[in-house]
């Protein structure tokens, strides 16, 4: 019952309390009542593969919620172009999705990466009170050194 992954498990587990990371707790949290219901042969599979898109489904809608509230409108829209900073958060944004792109594939044919990404989330968190935004574009930032690494070597 108690093999390695669950211990890794049971590690992150702890860690996730000391940083008092709630995501990375609930996450872990399933996985191992996944794991102990004797359900993890088919559900991590298919977690793994459709994990990512429900989770950009789930950002997709808390961002669209003040639109659909009415706390954001037409009229936030077009002043909104009038700002310079307005156009800087426009191409961030755009910047940032297109890293998350990279990020996907990056999960999809190197899922051992997402051990590192997380280690490097945790320490973020716990050492820097940083802010935990998921692996996702960590691991587009990682596809796109490694992309400009070969690149240049």
């Amino acid at each position: 019952m108690f093999n390695g992954s669950l211990l890794f498990l049971l590690l992150l587990l702890m860690i996730g309390l000391i940083v008092k990371n709630n995501s990375l707790l609930v996450a872990i949290i399933v996985l191992i009542v996944l794991k102990l219901g004797g359900l993890d042969s088919k559900s991590f599979t298919y977690i793994q593969s459709k994990g990512i898109n429900w989770g950009v489904t789930v950002i997709t809608i808390a961002v669209l919620a003040p639109i659909a509230s009415g706390e954001i409108g037409f009229k936030d829209l077009s002043s909104a172009f009038k700002s310079p900073l307005a156009w800087v958060a426009l191409i961030s944004g755009m910047i940032v999705a297109l890293l998350a792109k990279g990020g996907v594939s990056l999960l999809e044919h190197d899922p051992h990466i997402t051990t590192a990404l997380v280690l490097g989330t945790i320490l973020s968190v716990s050492i820097f009170k940083g802010v935990a935004v998921g692996p996702l574009i960590g691991a587009g930032i990682a596809y796109t050194a490694m992309k400009m690494i070969n690149f240049f070597s």
